[in-house]
């Protein structure tokens, strides 16, 4: 289990915190998201979680225990796959699983067996032998999901998985994802897209400026706002209402004159009503 308790983070000369008090729980076994506009401070609490970075406030907790950069045997149990590439180009897949181990002090022979069995499941097995330069953009983030998946953590942090990936590759992650989730892996992933949190996550919390906006299922947030939305344009710019039914949303429209469209509601439109600004902001 992960305790976040009044997490605070400032940078210095920063105008506002980057974390400003927050406090989650997140149950073993849960997969769990993390949703808000890029400055959010999703990266933040990631970098918290896994030691990169310190609380200026705060503690986190592992399993009950306060996590320290001091603290290997929690440290073990973690693991990360950052948003940007952290591969070593002129490597091969083997090559990069087996320095992984290295540095964990694995026994060569686990190493192997273990490096097998991962490339195999992501589907990189015939590839083995290429160096990174030759992956393509999924190949890459599978390769570093195997990676993390070599000491066999208990806990994966996931910031921006599938960032400029095709839709083919994305699923491809996700499939593998729920696989791990259903075998007991503890995820906590951020994401910018919408899609992906309400087909992966069984609980999200929206940021906003460093704070937690909202805590539920995607599901509960969708159903609070209204689950079907119809969005008109007015005046040179789309006004979105949000209704309970279908039903609801066409007695609606009966008054509306010009444009309109009438559409599922997603998170993104919880987002907007509640930070103001979409997911997606640049």
């Amino acid at each position: 289990m992960i305790e976040i308790r009044h997490v605070s983070k400032t940078y210095p000369k920063a105008a506002e915190k980057a974390l400003d008090d927050v406090s989650l729980t997140i149950p073993t076994g849960e997969f769990f998201g993390l949703l808000g506009p890029n400055g959010a401070g999703k990266t933040t609490l990631i970098g918290i979680l896994s030691t990169l970075l310190l609380p200026t406030e705060g503690e986190i907790l592992i399993d009950g225990q306060v996590l320290t950069r001091k603290r290997g045997d929690l440290k073990r149990k973690l693991a990360l796959i950052t948003q940007h590439n952290s591969l070593r180009n002129d490597m091969n897949l083997d090559e990069i699983m087996e320095l992984q181990g290295r540095l964990y002090a694995m026994d060569r022979e686990e190493i192997r067996s273990r490096s097998q069995e991962l490339l195999a499941f992501g589907g990189l097995a015939e590839h083995r032998k290429k160096t990174v330069r030759m992956l393509s953009g999924g190949m890459k983030r599978k390769l570093m999901l195997c990676r993390a998946l070599l000491t066999k953590p208990e806990i994966l942090y996931l910031d921006e998985p599938t960032t400029g990936l095709d839709p083919a590759s994305r699923r491809q992650i996700w499939d593998l994802l729920r696989g791990l989730n259903r075998d007991g892996l503890t995820i906590l992933l951020t994401t910018h897209y919408i899609d992906e949190a309400q087909s992966l996550c069984r609980n999200v919390a929206l940021m906003n400026k460093g704070r937690i906006a909202r805590l539920s299922t995607p599901q509960e947030l969708i159903r609070e706002l209204g689950e079907v939305a119809v969005d008109a344009f007015r005046d040179g710019r789309t006004e979105s209402a949000y209704f309970p039914d279908r039903e609801a949303a066409l007695r609606y429209t009966a008054g509306l004159t010009g444009n309109f469209s009438v559409r599922t509601t997603t998170l993104e439109d919880v987002f907007l009503a509640v930070a103001g600004r979409g997911l997606e902001a640049k």
